[in-house]
């Protein structure tokens, strides 16, 4: 099936019921996809084809929803962009992908206009939802009124979505993901999730990244279930008054927007969050970064729900793992969602025992087609009998149950001993000052490396190195123990709040 298909049963099957809901406007789901069919005939007379492949350079709005949906109406392929890029990594990504056409918001137009200079390529800017503007050649409203007909056939393994790694361990890569890999990958999560018609989901994380398109559109989409997008994550307030104004039920978000609630969850604000702004939720979602046990367990004193952790990548569409309200472990990522296979290797490719630390490797209808326009790095992704190589060290119990330890080259060697940064994190953020900390392996004079910290303090909080050290020395073996700190005002990270180790650890061996 296709997401043109999977879009119109769910028309046909829940006509009236809403679908989605932004500031005071609300689409049903035969709404929806009657502006998506709209938007693809118009799309379809500016020269969009089957086989296109489409940029879309947006934050959040109905739009992008709309966008992705008519891409598939029309069997092109939807390529979202993180906005937060700089002119040069869009222009990277935009020549990669040969694009003619890009979809853009008028707040993004000062990068579009300077992309544009660098990439000759790019034809035509389009905006979404706005106005016309200086720059911007044919205004997305254009589209609304544009009558339409039958949607061209596509097959469900052609490619919907291609989206780029995040680039913390180098340059990106485009992930390709078909309508058939996506819409497995949402089954299963709302199966395994148990997620019910009346569930509302609030939509908070970034579109452009494929944890909030499966979760938080997609697996509603499934069930006939209702969105509700907020305008912005920053700042927490009003999507906090959103929640509650709008009951919202499924809450998912990223590991460092459940520590900065968790923090604020004391006293009097504890029950504002609890009983306030949390009291319809039943459903606590985390995922895209390792949520740490001190983070947990003061969400749930705190505010009283806990949160079901998971596990997956862009590569996989992207969820293989997820504790569930019947299935649950405290420290794992929960079992494969139905469909899924997980299985433990070594350097050699050889399957490990249960309980063996080694890489995590995927095999599913979720994983990628492959990367584009790279068949070499293709192939280094995939075991010899088609596994798909995560880059991740884990160990799965006896009871199917994932612990993730870290990412492989996040791993940090110690005289021949293996130290997993998360571990180490782990310990220091439990310090009482520390608000955020990362861990990377800095290569000594003798070609060994050794454990550096990098410390954010809470506000006001009294705490020097030789305290933090101290605390690391009663909790750590000496191998383990950070050598160096430093204190930062913040940690660099990307557009989903992975801190971006790989610049942490060159500034730190850039010449002084």
């Amino acid at each position: 099936m296709t997401l043109s298909e999977f879009l119109q049963n769910a028309a046909l099957a829940n006509s009236t019921r809403t679908a989605l809901k932004y500031q005071e406007k609300e689409w049903s789901y035969a709404e929806l996809q009657e502006q998506s069919l709209s938007v693809a005939a118009g799309l379809s007379s500016w020269g969009v084809n089957a086989g296109d492949r489409v940029a879309v350079f947006s934050k959040n709005c109905p739009e992008f929803i709309f966008t992705v949906f008519a891409l598939s109406h029309l069997g092109a392929t939807a390529v979202p962009i993180n906005f937060l890029l700089k002119p040069e990594e869009v222009r990277y990504i935009l020549n990669d992908i040969s694009a003619r056409h890009l979809i853009t918001n008028v707040v993004h137009l000062e990068t579009i206009i300077e992309t544009e200079r660098i990439y000759p390529g790019l034809k035509e800017a389009w905006v979404i939802g706005l106005e016309a503007a200086d720059g911007i050649h044919k205004p997305f409203t254009n589209l609304y009124t544009i009558p339409h007909g039958a949607p061209p056939a596509c097959k469900a393994e052609d490619p919907m979505l291609i989206l780029y790694t995040s680039g913390t361990t180098g340059v990106p890569k485009g992930a390709m993901l078909s309508h058939s890999n996506l819409l497995s990958n949402a089954r299963a999560s709302a199966q395994a999730l148990e997620i019910k018609i009346s569930d509302r989901f609030l939509i908070l994380l970034p579109l452009f990244h494929v944890f909030a398109w499966t979760t938080n559109v997609l697996v509603p989409l499934c069930e006939g279930a209702s969105m509700i997008m907020a305008e912005s994550i920053r700042p927490p307030k009003p999507w906090l008054k959103l929640m509650m104004k709008e009951r919202v039920t499924c809450f998912t978000a990223m590991p460092q927007i459940y520590a900065v609630l968790a923090e604020q969850a004391k006293g009097f604000k504890k029950w504002v969050l609890r009983w306030g702004f949390f009291r319809t939720v039943r459903m606590c979602i985390s995922g895209s970064a390792p949520l740490t046990k001190d983070t947990m367990d003061r969400f749930k004193n705190n505010i009283g729900i806990p949160i079901q952790e998971g596990y997956g990548l862009t590569e996989t569409s992207p969820v293989t793992n997820c504790n569930t309200a019947s299935r649950w472990k405290p420290g794992s990522v929960g079992p494969a969602i139905p469909g899924v296979k997980i299985k433990i290797i070594d350097e050699n490719e050889k399957e490990l025992l249960v309980n063996s630390e080694g890489e995590i490797c995927i095999s599913g209808p979720g994983v990628m087609l492959g990367y584009f326009n790279q068949p070499e790095a293709t192939k280094a992704a995939f075991t010899a009998d088609g596994w798909f190589k995560t880059g991740d060290v884990g160990l799965q119990d006896a009871e199917g149950f994932l612990y993730i330890r870290d990412r492989i080259k996040d791993m940090i060697i110690v005289k021949g001993l293996k130290v997993f940064s998360a571990q180490v994190e782990a310990i220091i953020i439990t310090h009482p000052a520390v608000l955020e900390a990362a861990v990377v392996g800095i290569p000594d004079a003798s070609g060994d490396e050794y454990v550096k910290g990098f410390i954010v303090l809470k506000e006001g909080a009294p705490a020097d190195k030789q305290d933090i050290l101290n605390f690391c020395k009663d909790k750590l073996p000496p191998y383990k123990r950070p050598r160096d700190l430093e204190f930062r005002k913040e940690l660099p990270k990307n557009a989903l709040q992975k801190v971006l180790k790989r610049q942490l650890r060159l500034e730190s061996m850039a010449p002084k």
